[in-house]
Protein backbone atom coordinates (compact mmCIF):
# COMPACT_ATOMS: atom_id res chain seq x y z
CA UNK A 1 0.00 0.00 0.00
CA UNK A 2 1.40 3.35 -1.09
CA UNK A 3 0.93 4.83 2.11
CA UNK A 4 3.34 2.85 4.11
CA UNK A 5 6.27 3.94 2.18
CA UNK A 6 5.76 7.31 4.38
CA UNK A 7 5.80 5.25 7.80
CA UNK A 8 8.81 4.63 10.14
CA UNK A 9 10.15 1.26 10.93
CA UNK A 10 8.82 1.31 14.53
CA UNK A 11 5.42 2.04 13.27
CA UNK A 12 5.11 -0.72 10.99
CA UNK A 13 6.07 -2.61 13.93
CA UNK A 14 3.14 -1.60 15.97
CA UNK A 15 1.03 -2.17 13.54
CA UNK A 16 2.41 -5.36 13.18
CA UNK A 17 1.29 -6.13 16.83
CA UNK A 18 -1.55 -3.92 16.96
CA UNK A 19 -3.78 -6.62 16.01
CA UNK A 20 -6.17 -7.45 12.85
CA UNK A 21 -9.01 -6.04 15.09
CA UNK A 22 -7.30 -2.39 14.57
CA UNK A 23 -6.62 -2.58 11.03
CA UNK A 24 -9.88 -0.98 9.76
CA UNK A 25 -9.33 1.94 11.87
CA UNK A 26 -6.07 2.21 11.44
CA UNK A 27 -6.74 1.90 7.33
CA UNK A 28 -9.47 4.45 7.38
CA UNK A 29 -7.26 7.07 9.46
CA UNK A 30 -4.37 6.76 7.23
CA UNK A 31 -6.08 7.79 4.02
CA UNK A 32 -4.76 11.05 2.66
CA UNK A 33 -6.65 13.69 2.35
CA UNK A 34 -7.50 13.46 -1.44
CA UNK A 35 -9.30 10.21 -0.85
CA UNK A 36 -12.16 12.61 1.24
CA UNK A 37 -13.82 13.83 -1.53
CA UNK A 38 -15.01 10.65 -4.05
CA UNK A 39 -15.15 12.22 -7.04
CA UNK A 40 -17.47 10.59 -9.74
CA UNK A 41 -19.50 10.39 -12.98
CA UNK A 42 -22.59 10.12 -14.55
CA UNK A 43 -23.60 9.70 -18.10
CA UNK A 44 -27.20 10.19 -17.36
CA UNK A 45 -28.10 6.47 -17.82
CA UNK A 46 -30.95 6.00 -15.28
CA UNK A 47 -29.25 2.65 -14.09
CA UNK A 48 -25.94 4.57 -13.51
CA UNK A 49 -27.72 7.51 -11.74
CA UNK A 50 -29.29 5.13 -9.81
CA UNK A 51 -26.27 3.33 -8.69
CA UNK A 52 -24.31 6.44 -8.49
CA UNK A 53 -26.47 8.15 -6.01
CA UNK A 54 -26.83 4.76 -3.80
CA UNK A 55 -23.24 5.15 -3.61
CA UNK A 56 -23.36 8.93 -2.84
CA UNK A 57 -25.78 8.50 0.06
CA UNK A 58 -23.95 5.69 1.66
CA UNK A 59 -20.57 7.71 1.14
CA UNK A 60 -22.34 10.85 2.57
CA UNK A 61 -23.08 8.88 5.67
CA UNK A 62 -19.78 7.46 6.00
CA UNK A 63 -18.30 11.17 6.44
CA UNK A 64 -17.29 11.13 2.61
CA UNK A 65 -17.53 14.06 0.37
CA UNK A 66 -19.22 12.39 -3.15
CA UNK A 67 -18.69 14.81 -5.84
CA UNK A 68 -20.83 13.69 -8.88
CA UNK A 69 -20.14 15.24 -12.36
CA UNK A 70 -22.69 14.36 -15.12
CA UNK A 71 -20.44 13.78 -17.92
CA UNK A 72 -20.21 11.54 -21.09
CA UNK A 73 -18.73 8.19 -21.20
CA UNK A 74 -15.55 9.32 -23.17
CA UNK A 75 -14.79 12.05 -21.07
CA UNK A 76 -15.46 9.99 -17.90
CA UNK A 77 -12.65 8.17 -19.18
CA UNK A 78 -10.59 10.88 -19.99
CA UNK A 79 -11.20 12.06 -16.40
CA UNK A 80 -10.53 8.68 -15.10
CA UNK A 81 -6.95 8.56 -17.05
CA UNK A 82 -6.06 12.39 -15.94
CA UNK A 83 -6.91 11.24 -12.18
CA UNK A 84 -9.68 14.03 -12.34
CA UNK A 85 -12.30 11.16 -11.44
CA UNK A 86 -11.78 8.64 -9.07
CA UNK A 87 -14.96 6.33 -9.91
CA UNK A 88 -17.13 5.32 -12.63
CA UNK A 89 -19.82 2.55 -12.09
CA UNK A 90 -21.26 2.05 -15.48
CA UNK A 91 -18.35 0.33 -17.56
CA UNK A 92 -20.64 -1.86 -19.76
CA UNK A 93 -18.94 -4.74 -21.04
CA UNK A 94 -18.66 -6.07 -24.14
CA UNK A 95 -19.74 -2.76 -25.50
CA UNK A 96 -17.40 -0.37 -24.32
CA UNK A 97 -14.40 -2.69 -24.59
CA UNK A 98 -12.65 -0.92 -26.97
CA UNK A 99 -12.78 1.99 -25.26
CA UNK A 100 -11.20 0.99 -22.12
CA UNK A 101 -9.13 -2.17 -23.22
CA UNK A 102 -5.79 0.35 -23.94
CA UNK A 103 -6.38 2.61 -20.71
CA UNK A 104 -6.36 -1.03 -18.61
CA UNK A 105 -3.80 -2.50 -20.23
CA UNK A 106 -1.53 0.57 -19.63
CA UNK A 107 -2.31 1.01 -16.33
CA UNK A 108 -4.34 4.64 -16.74
CA UNK A 109 -7.55 3.15 -15.50
CA UNK A 110 -8.40 0.03 -13.16
CA UNK A 111 -10.95 -2.20 -12.59
CA UNK A 112 -11.95 -2.86 -9.04
CA UNK A 113 -14.99 -5.21 -9.72
CA UNK A 114 -17.75 -6.54 -11.76
CA UNK A 115 -20.77 -4.72 -10.08
CA UNK A 116 -23.83 -6.47 -12.46
CA UNK A 117 -24.13 -9.39 -14.14
CA UNK A 118 -26.68 -10.88 -15.88
CA UNK A 119 -27.21 -7.81 -17.69
CA UNK A 120 -28.11 -7.86 -21.69
CA UNK A 121 -28.84 -5.94 -24.98
CA UNK A 122 -30.48 -8.44 -27.97
CA UNK A 123 -33.79 -8.41 -29.66
CA UNK A 124 -36.85 -9.24 -27.57
CA UNK A 125 -40.57 -10.12 -28.44
CA UNK A 126 -44.31 -9.27 -27.34
CA UNK A 127 -45.19 -11.63 -24.64
CA UNK A 128 -48.25 -12.68 -27.25
CA UNK A 129 -45.70 -13.83 -29.55
CA UNK A 130 -43.23 -15.66 -27.41
CA UNK A 131 -46.45 -17.86 -25.96
CA UNK A 132 -46.98 -18.53 -29.86
CA UNK A 133 -43.27 -20.31 -30.03
CA UNK A 134 -41.56 -17.18 -31.09
CA UNK A 135 -37.68 -17.79 -29.60
CA UNK A 136 -35.18 -17.19 -31.65
CA UNK A 137 -33.90 -14.72 -33.98
CA UNK A 138 -34.73 -17.99 -36.43
CA UNK A 139 -38.46 -18.03 -35.77
CA UNK A 140 -38.88 -14.24 -36.77
CA UNK A 141 -39.17 -14.77 -40.75
CA UNK A 142 -41.30 -17.65 -39.85
CA UNK A 143 -43.84 -15.40 -38.78
CA UNK A 144 -43.12 -12.41 -40.74
CA UNK A 145 -46.84 -11.70 -41.40
CA UNK A 146 -47.48 -11.10 -37.54
CA UNK A 147 -44.64 -9.01 -36.92
CA UNK A 148 -45.66 -6.74 -40.09
CA UNK A 149 -41.94 -7.65 -41.36
CA UNK A 150 -41.03 -4.23 -39.07
CA UNK A 151 -38.59 -3.70 -36.59
CA UNK A 152 -38.62 -1.66 -33.31
CA UNK A 153 -35.20 0.51 -32.73
CA UNK A 154 -34.17 3.00 -31.02
CA UNK A 155 -32.70 6.60 -31.66
CA UNK A 156 -30.78 7.15 -35.18
CA UNK A 157 -26.86 6.63 -34.42
CA UNK A 158 -27.20 3.68 -32.04
CA UNK A 159 -24.50 1.00 -31.91
CA UNK A 160 -27.17 -1.13 -31.77
CA UNK A 161 -29.55 -0.18 -34.68
CA UNK A 162 -26.30 -0.21 -37.09
CA UNK A 163 -26.12 -4.10 -36.00
CA UNK A 164 -29.64 -4.11 -36.66
CA UNK A 165 -29.66 -2.80 -40.34
CA UNK A 166 -26.45 -4.90 -40.61
CA UNK A 167 -28.18 -8.23 -39.97
CA UNK A 168 -31.27 -6.78 -42.65
CA UNK A 169 -28.78 -5.84 -45.80
CA UNK A 170 -26.73 -9.48 -45.05
CA UNK A 171 -30.11 -11.12 -45.17
CA UNK A 172 -29.09 -12.88 -41.67
CA UNK A 173 -31.78 -15.06 -40.04
CA UNK A 174 -33.59 -14.39 -43.69
CA UNK A 175 -34.12 -11.12 -42.75
CA UNK A 176 -33.48 -9.52 -45.55
CA UNK A 177 -36.70 -8.08 -46.56
CA UNK A 178 -37.50 -6.21 -43.11
CA UNK A 179 -37.01 -3.02 -41.98
CA UNK A 180 -36.11 -0.98 -39.14
CA UNK A 181 -38.24 1.53 -37.82
CA UNK A 182 -35.66 4.00 -35.80
CA UNK A 183 -37.38 6.22 -32.57
CA UNK A 184 -36.44 7.35 -29.13
CA UNK A 185 -36.42 5.21 -26.44
CA UNK A 186 -39.91 6.15 -25.07
CA UNK A 187 -41.58 6.04 -28.42
CA UNK A 188 -40.13 2.16 -29.36
CA UNK A 189 -41.82 0.72 -26.01
CA UNK A 190 -45.27 2.73 -27.06
CA UNK A 191 -45.01 1.38 -30.29
CA UNK A 192 -44.86 -2.27 -28.44
CA UNK A 193 -47.12 -1.16 -25.78
CA UNK A 194 -49.76 -0.44 -28.43
CA UNK A 195 -48.99 -3.32 -30.62
CA UNK A 196 -49.87 -5.74 -27.24
CA UNK A 197 -53.10 -4.15 -26.70
CA UNK A 198 -53.94 -4.63 -30.01
CA UNK A 199 -52.99 -8.21 -29.77
CA UNK A 200 -50.74 -7.79 -32.94
CA UNK A 201 -47.17 -9.02 -32.31
CA UNK A 202 -44.30 -6.72 -32.00
CA UNK A 203 -40.19 -7.44 -31.93
CA UNK A 204 -37.60 -4.67 -30.63
CA UNK A 205 -34.82 -3.70 -28.72
CA UNK A 206 -34.49 -4.75 -25.94
CA UNK A 207 -32.42 -4.56 -22.91
CA UNK A 208 -32.10 -5.28 -19.06
CA UNK A 209 -31.56 -3.64 -16.30
CA UNK A 210 -34.93 -1.69 -17.67
CA UNK A 211 -38.58 -1.07 -16.47
CA UNK A 212 -39.28 -2.47 -19.83
CA UNK A 213 -38.75 -5.86 -18.15
CA UNK A 214 -41.13 -4.87 -15.68
CA UNK A 215 -43.95 -3.09 -17.21
CA UNK A 216 -44.22 -4.97 -20.33
CA UNK A 217 -44.92 -9.12 -21.33
CA UNK A 218 -41.90 -9.29 -23.19
CA UNK A 219 -39.32 -12.37 -24.26
CA UNK A 220 -35.63 -11.82 -25.20
CA UNK A 221 -35.00 -13.75 -28.30
CA UNK A 222 -32.05 -16.85 -28.47
CA UNK A 223 -29.43 -17.25 -31.32
CA UNK A 224 -28.07 -13.44 -32.67
CA UNK A 225 -24.90 -14.52 -31.43
CA UNK A 226 -22.72 -13.15 -34.05
CA UNK A 227 -24.38 -9.68 -33.35
CA UNK A 228 -25.25 -9.12 -30.34
CA UNK A 229 -22.91 -11.90 -28.07
CA UNK A 230 -23.65 -15.14 -26.66
CA UNK A 231 -26.22 -15.75 -24.27
CA UNK A 232 -29.23 -13.94 -25.64
CA UNK A 233 -26.85 -10.63 -25.79
CA UNK A 234 -25.24 -11.51 -22.16
CA UNK A 235 -23.33 -8.28 -20.70
CA UNK A 236 -21.65 -7.18 -17.24
CA UNK A 237 -21.15 -3.79 -16.23
CA UNK A 238 -17.72 -2.72 -14.04
CA UNK A 239 -16.63 -0.35 -12.01
CA UNK A 240 -13.61 1.56 -12.63
CA UNK A 241 -11.24 3.94 -10.78
CA UNK A 242 -8.50 6.20 -11.62
CA UNK A 243 -4.79 4.71 -11.41
CA UNK A 244 -3.77 4.16 -8.28
CA UNK A 245 -7.27 4.70 -6.40
CA UNK A 246 -7.37 1.18 -4.72
CA UNK A 247 -3.60 1.56 -2.97
CA UNK A 248 -4.47 5.54 -1.95
CA UNK A 249 -7.98 4.90 -0.68
CA UNK A 250 -7.94 1.37 0.98
CA UNK A 251 -11.18 1.64 2.75
CA UNK A 252 -13.00 3.38 0.08
CA UNK A 253 -11.58 0.71 -2.22
CA UNK A 254 -12.70 -1.62 -0.12
CA UNK A 255 -16.59 -0.38 -0.31
CA UNK A 256 -16.95 -0.25 -4.19
CA UNK A 257 -15.22 -4.03 -4.78
CA UNK A 258 -18.41 -4.91 -2.34
CA UNK A 259 -20.57 -2.85 -3.94
CA UNK A 260 -22.50 -5.62 -6.41
CA UNK A 261 -25.58 -4.82 -7.70
CA UNK A 262 -28.46 -7.21 -9.54
CA UNK A 263 -30.61 -6.81 -12.39
CA UNK A 264 -33.91 -6.79 -10.02
CA UNK A 265 -32.28 -4.45 -7.92
CA UNK A 266 -32.10 -1.61 -10.66
CA UNK A 267 -35.17 -2.93 -12.48
CA UNK A 268 -36.91 -1.58 -9.63
CA UNK A 269 -34.72 1.31 -8.93
CA UNK A 270 -35.62 2.05 -12.67
CA UNK A 271 -39.47 1.81 -11.95
CA UNK A 272 -39.61 3.80 -8.91
CA UNK A 273 -37.52 6.97 -10.83
CA UNK A 274 -38.19 6.80 -14.83
CA UNK A 275 -42.50 5.63 -14.21
CA UNK A 276 -43.59 6.56 -10.13
CA UNK A 277 -41.31 9.73 -10.83
CA UNK A 278 -39.33 9.54 -7.63
CA UNK A 279 -36.00 11.46 -7.39
CA UNK A 280 -32.97 8.90 -7.13
CA UNK A 281 -31.96 9.72 -3.83
CA UNK A 282 -35.95 8.88 -2.09
CA UNK A 283 -35.78 5.69 -4.61
CA UNK A 284 -32.23 4.55 -3.26
CA UNK A 285 -33.40 5.03 0.16
CA UNK A 286 -36.52 3.48 -0.11
CA UNK A 287 -35.00 0.88 -1.63
CA UNK A 288 -32.58 0.47 0.99
CA UNK A 289 -35.18 0.47 3.55
CA UNK A 290 -36.94 -2.39 2.07
CA UNK A 291 -33.82 -4.32 1.54
CA UNK A 292 -31.86 -3.24 4.51
CA UNK A 293 -29.65 -6.95 4.79
CA UNK A 294 -28.11 -5.79 1.16
CA UNK A 295 -25.56 -2.92 3.52
CA UNK A 296 -24.44 -6.05 5.25
CA UNK A 297 -21.90 -7.32 2.54
CA UNK A 298 -21.38 -3.87 1.14
CA UNK A 299 -20.02 -2.65 4.48
CA UNK A 300 -18.30 -5.46 5.50
CA UNK A 301 -14.63 -4.15 7.04
CA UNK A 302 -15.72 -0.95 5.94
CA UNK A 303 -15.55 2.48 8.21
CA UNK A 304 -16.38 5.96 8.64
CA UNK A 305 -14.10 8.40 8.32
CA UNK A 306 -13.81 8.50 11.86
CA UNK A 307 -12.72 5.19 11.96
CA UNK A 308 -16.09 3.57 13.26
CA UNK A 309 -18.04 0.22 12.13
CA UNK A 310 -19.92 2.06 9.06
CA UNK A 311 -22.58 -0.14 8.66
CA UNK A 312 -24.71 0.74 12.07
CA UNK A 313 -23.65 4.78 11.01
CA UNK A 314 -24.90 4.09 7.68
CA UNK A 315 -28.32 2.49 8.78
CA UNK A 316 -28.83 5.15 11.30
CA UNK A 317 -28.18 8.07 8.79
CA UNK A 318 -30.47 6.85 6.00
CA UNK A 319 -32.95 5.94 8.62
CA UNK A 320 -32.89 1.87 7.81
CA UNK A 321 -34.26 -0.52 10.19
CA UNK A 322 -32.33 -4.07 11.27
Amino acid sequence: MRFLKHVGLSALVGLSLSGVALWPAAGAAAEPAQCQTVRMSDPGWTDITATTTMASLILKAMGYKPAVQSLSVAIGFEGLKSGNLDVFLGNWMPAQEQATQKLIASGSIEVLAVNLEGAAVTLAVSGNAAKAGVKSFADLEKHGDKFNRTIFGIEPGASANAKIKTMIDKNAYGLGSWKLVESSEAAMLASVERATRRNEWAVFLGWAPHPMNVKLSMDFLDGGEEYFGPNRGSATVRTLSRSHFAQDCVNLATLFRQMIFTVGMENELMVSILNDKMTPEAAVTTWLKAHPATLGSWLANVTTTAGKPALPVVKGALGIGS
